[in-house]
């Protein structure tokens, strides 16, 4: 049920030496660009130093139809920057060189891509240090327009499963997902609403029973104590949408403010010490 393709990636020995560890991982979310291509690349760089184990760059896109308003709002200040695939894709280059550990997974719109060219955007992605990509636009059954290239070149393709994903529908789901599972923890848009975390301990569960790929849980996750709540069950927790206020909390004038980097950076750290707190659990 579950793909081996992408065996030994950067995501697969991260969610090993977590596991050896009994820790719950830290995935983070930044949109690239945002609020300006200099400031977005200080932060990415200085992300894992804080605390982060995994980093998610969302792409921007005009039209973000699963996203909440913080990270619409964090597009726009992104295309207005002049933010665009290729200067994603060198984010990512520029990161590289600083870090060849931690794991960056693009996450966004099939058609940024599609404009780009599939092929061209795989062979381009991988040469820059990404480790896999989540499309939210593209089913199962299309995996052959992306997903199959994807991990063909190398890049593992992460899939969301949410509450309503139900027995039936779940081994679609997962047949060719790999680095690991994304379960949005709420039903709706990101940033909208705060997850059940007794709901989520035992869709976790459900999910586990039907692969042996790490669940991330994501969606409406705000605090240092939500962390470590569904850090208690979870293998990885998703921030997102609060980071991404943290940075709109500080632009001056919609420009990035002199607090802006430490902002997101001492955020981070305090969300770290939540899955801190879960050192020695048994998931």
């Amino acid at each position: 049920m579950t793909n081996d393709t992408n065996s030994k990636t950067r995501l697969d020995r991260r969610f090993a030496a977590l596991k050896r560890s009994g820790r719950a991982g830290l995935v983070v979310f930044m949109t690239a660009g945002d609020p300006d291509y200099d400031t977005a690349l200080d932060i990415l760089c200085k992300m894992p130093g804080a605390g982060a184990d995994v980093i998610e760059i969302g792409m921007p896109f005009t039209d973000p139809m699963a996203d909440g308003p913080a990270i619409q709002e964090s597009s726009q200040r992104a295309l207005r920057s002049g933010q665009n695939q290729i200067r994603t894709l060198a984010m990512v280059r520029a990161f590289r060189e600083r870090d060849d550990n931690t794991p960056v997974v693009l996450m966004g719109y099939y058609n940024p891509i599609y404009v780009y060219g599939p092929e061209r955007f795989l062979a381009d992605a991988k040469a820059a240090g990404v480790d896999g990509l989540i499309v939210v636009d593209l089913p199962p059954e299309e995996d052959e327009e992306l997903c199959l290239p994807a991990l063909s070149a190398g890049l593992n393709f992460i899939r969301l499963a949410t509450p309503t994903t139900d027995d039936k529908r779940l081994p679609a789901v997962l047949v060719n997902t790999s680095g690991f599972v994304y379960y949005v923890s709420i039903a709706g848009i990101t940033g909208t609403a705060a997850p059940d975390v007794m709901a989520v301990g035992a869709a976790v569960e459900r999910l586990k029973a039907h692969t042996d790929l790490p669940v991330a849980v994501g969606f409406g996750v705000k605090t240092t104590e939500q962390v470590r709540e569904i850090g208690a069950v979870a293998d990885a927790v998703v921030v997102g949408s609060a980071l991404v206020n943290t940075i709109k909390d500080t632009l001056v004038d919609g420009a990035a403010g002199p607090q802006t980097v430490n902002a997101v950076l001492n955020f981070v750290g305090e969300l770290a010490q939540g899955v801190d707190a879960t050192t020695g659990r048994k998931v």
